[in-house]
């Protein structure tokens, strides 16, 4: 380095720029080369050229930055807490109807959908997805709730299987029910896989 030259610190770049979105672009390079698990908030700074700190403003967590980069439409780490405060006893209510009130909106759906779809025929956005679903959902809500992870995973499935046969393959009637219907017939089998251990 020349004598007197200052060397560029990373952080937000001189000029105009679109940083956040060079961060998504970096964070979608760094998941699907090293998953969910392995990638790092550092190594997605790194690939974007900036500093960590800049990564950390814009999305908070790595989980952040996994929604934003897969245009996600909900933060499970903002949503979770939400979902799991209150009485114990209505939790799986308020989980179905989170759930099918955000799939009801097709602007919300469509990348929950798309990411189902590639998960079928790409076995590296399988395991990131799996990492991701382990790390940032089922973990949080069975150390939050205490109960052994194969209730929330059991639940997860059903809520799952919910939203395929309604939005994917639109079987009917379960396709074209009310939200409130299907929060009344599902929460209890819900509530059933997340109450007292």
């Amino acid at each position: 380095m020349a004598e007197g030259a200052e060397r560029r610190r990373p952080g937000r770049r001189p000029g105009l720029t679109d940083t956040r979105n060079e961060i998504i672009a970096a964070a979608r390079k760094v998941f699907a080369d090293k998953g969910f698990d392995k990638a790092t908030i550092r190594g997605i700074a790194r690939e974007a050229g900036v500093d960590p700190a800049l990564v950390h403003h814009y999305f908070s967590t790595k989980e952040g930055i996994f929604v934003a980069a897969l245009s996600l439409p909900a933060d499970p780490s903002k949503v979770l807490p939400l979902i799991l405060q209150g009485p114990r006893e209505e939790v799986g209510e308020r989980l179905v109807r989170f759930l099918l009130t955000l799939t009801a909106d097709p602007a919300a759906r469509e990348p929950v959908l798309a990411l189902v779809r590639s998960a079928t025929t790409n076995e590296q956005v399988v395991a990131m997805t799996r990492e991701f679903l382990a790390r940032a959902i089922l973990d949080t809500v069975v150390e939050t709730l205490g109960i052994p992870p194969i209730r929330m995973e059991a639940a997860f499935a059903q809520m799952f299987g919910v939203i395929m046969l309604r939005y994917v393959l639109r079987v009917e009637p379960i396709a074209s029910v009310d939200v409130e219907e299907l929060v009344e017939l599902l929460a209890p089998t819900i509530q059933r896989y997340l109450g007292e251990p």
